[in-house]
């Protein structure tokens, strides 16, 4: 799994086919040095802060719209 920071983790298999291996894992303890100001953090409101961890081959969220043109 890739944070948006560039970060890597692995994921044990057994976390894996216990969740049935989802596309994203919300990482809650924010626990390195620079989770307080990373511009990659999520602050819902009325829940706990997390940060978004994909699989390390998965396309950028936004890669589809890389070719979008809002002219047409």
């Amino acid at each position: 799994m890739r944070a948006g920071c560039g970060r890597t983790r692995g994921v044990p298999a057994a976390d894996v086919a216990r969740a049935g291996a989802p596309a994203v894992w919300a990482y809650v303890a924010l626990a390195f040095p620079e989770c307080p100001e990373c511009p990659h953090r999520v602050d819902p409101e009325g829940a706990a802060s997390f940060c978004v961890w994909r699989p390390v081959d998965a396309p950028h969220p936004f890669a589809a719209l890389a070719g979008w043109d809002a002219s047409s």
